[in-house]
């Protein structure tokens, strides 16, 4: 039988386990800053090894704190204080910590060397830190700026987070949650869909000054810290830290935007099918059955391993094990975060998955993604803490993927009917994944390159002119769509996160091609060992294990061209 709420004993059994591993995370964190601070350049290479396992071991201890608090508050908002005394608990103790960087890279460049030839698996980690030296300041700087963190941005998060999870949406006397009101935008009917955008529009509008300060100090913050830190752009961090080039992104947004007549002609198609006049911003999820099947819990449990045991025994072994084990929130509920994501957490213990499964199609596809996500995680452990966590870039090519081998092996059994629902449904998604994300990244491109605060009508009139490069004449926006920049989280926790979606989806329609045109060759060992490498490579070198080349160009036409064969196969249908 399995579980559906997370059982967080795999992190701490209780409060007060939690409460003796802070205090012993303490000793540690103090008696390494005690032994090893300013004294790296003395150390012999055993001695420097040694020091970087131990260091390694207590940024694992600090993240196993910092994740069960995360996931507390995650589950319910209304233990923000409980997870604010920890991540005062988790800046205090990393203090002790972040002299090892700083101080490796003030090294002789001749011990850098001597140190990075000798420390084996963490080598890549070393070479990747030197590189953020021009950015680092001194240490009193650092450790300000630690403390200070949890009053700048990592502040607004939490304000976004636990205000937006307690908000209600209005609906025929009903008040929904943000996931049961976004729901009915996939309605049958038609007034359905208008009013529930309406309703969830009109809510939005009640908290727009609170939600334009919230993006605005974002973006304040992101500007002083580029300014302190020495980066020529907003963005120019969030590249660094996915080990890629801006020539990479500029190429993939580039991509995006002169395809985006697929988009146009899919929608265009569409309308005609429904047999509108126009397509309005609330049909763009319109379904094309009659009567969508319902997906169960525990039948999109059942389809998921079914895939996943046909493509690879391992993958559904992992996710038996998400089910048993309580690695699962399942169900929407009062105070829980919407949306879905999977954490990593820590290489000694198991990703976490948090859904809001309402037994929609789409809500099996985004178990497949997050699963993905939790496999990708778990794989990739045995790389260790310091090299376990994946670049954006590659980090969305499991969950995509996942999704691709459900989508694939559902639609080999439906009917024509079905099929061009499927299709359509799937397409939907792509463009959500890769032309939307775009759209938010030239949204954000836009919005952070103004010096001054922002009106809510001028993060209005942005986001209505970047989202109707993507729908053309195809879909009318209306008025009420103008705000809903508003509630997209990765604006606010994690700025210039979106091109990584687009990204891993061209990648992933790329690999996803090559498998299905040779589904017998050795795509499945190089693919998992793709995912076992976590972010022990750089994407350049792991995409390069199938023999794609990201800084070409023509790399992005392959996956576009995947989509391009879709849109036609629907049309067809």
């Amino acid at each position: 039988m399995s579980k559906t709420e997370w059982d967080l004993s795999a992190l701490f059994k209780d409060e007060t386990e939690l409460e003796n591993f802070t205090e012993h995370t303490k000793v540690k964190a103090s008696n390494f800053n005690k032994v090893y601070k300013n004294k790296l350049k003395n150390l012999t290479m055993l001695e420097f090894n040694e020091c970087i396992c131990e260091y390694e071991t207590i940024l694992q201890m600090l993240g196993r704190i910092i994740s069960y608090a995360s996931l507390k508050f995650a589950q319910d908002s209304n233990n923000g204080a409980f997870y604010a005394k920890y991540q005062n608990i988790y800046a205090n103790y990393s203090e002790y910590m972040i002299f090892f960087e700083l101080e490796f890279n003030k090294l002789n460049s001749q011990i850098q060397k001597t140190f990075i030839a000798s420390s084996g698996k963490y080598a890549y980690f070393l070479k990747e830190l030197t590189k953020e030296k021009s950015h680092q300041l001194s240490l009193n700087t650092e450790s300000v700026l630690l403390k200070k963190e949890q009053t700048g941005a990592d502040a607004f998060s939490r304000l976004f987070d636990e205000y937006f999870s307690n908000l209600e949406f209005l609906y025929e006397d009903r008040k929904l949650s943000e996931e049961e009101i976004l729901s009915l935008l996939h309605d049958k009917d038609r007034n359905t869909r208008k009013n529930a955008a309406a309703a969830f529009t009109q809510e939005l509008k009640k908290h727009q000054k609170l939600l334009s300060f919230i993006f605005n100090m974002i973006k304040r913050d992101l500007r002083t810290e580029c300014e302190i830190r020495n980066y020529k752009s907003a963005e120019e961090h969030r590249h660094k830290e996915n080990k890629i080039s801006q020539k990479s992104v500029d190429a993939l947004i580039c991509a995006a935007q002169e395809s985006f007549g697929l988009v146009h002609e899919y929608y265009e198609k569409k309308r005609l099918i429904l047999g509108f006049d126009k397509l309005y911003d609330y049909d763009r999820y319109a379904p094309l059955e009659d009567t969508e099947e319902l997906f169960d819990y525990e039948k999109s449990q059942e389809i998921v391993l079914d895939t996943f045991e046909a493509f690879s025994p391992a993958f559904a072994k992992i996710a038996k094990q998400s089910f048993k084990e309580g690695w699962i929130d399942v169900y929407p509920k009062p105070s829980k975060r919407g949306g879905a994501f999977s954490h990593s957490a820590t290489t000694d213990t198991h990703p976490y998955v948090l859904l809001n499964h309402t037994n929609q199609r789409r809500d099996l596809f985004t178990l497949a993604h997050e699963l993905g996500h939790a496999i990708h995680q778990y794989l990739s452990k045995d790389v260790g803490y310091l090299l376990s966590d994946t670049p954006l870039t590659t980090a969305e090519t499991a969950s995509v993927f996942a999704e691709m081998l459900v989508f694939d092996e559902m639609k080999k059994n439906a009917d024509k009917k079905t099929k061009r629902a499927m299709l359509s449904s799937k397409l939907e998604d792509i463009f959500a994944t890769l032309y939307r994300q775009i759209n938010f990244t030239t949204f954000e491109r836009t919005v952070h390159a103004k010096e001054d605060e922002l009106s809510s009508d001028e993060f209005n009139e942005i986001w209505m002119a970047e989202s109707g490069k993507m729908f053309g004449k195809s879909v009318e926006l209306t008025e009420n769509y103008e705000i809903w920049w508003s509630y997209i989280p990765h604006f606010i926790h994690t700025p210039f996160y979106c091109y990584a979606y687009a990204y891993g989806q061209l990648l992933v329609l790329a690999l996803f091609g090559l498998y299905k045109n040779d589904p017998n060759s050795d795509f499945k060992q190089k693919y998992i060992e793709f995912l076992s490498a976590g972010g022990s490579k750089s994407p350049k070198e792991l995409v390069s294990i199938f023999g794609f080349d990201i800084e070409d160009e023509k790399f992005w036409q392959t996956g576009i061209d995947e989509i391009k064969k879709m849109v036609n196969e629907f049309k067809e249908l």
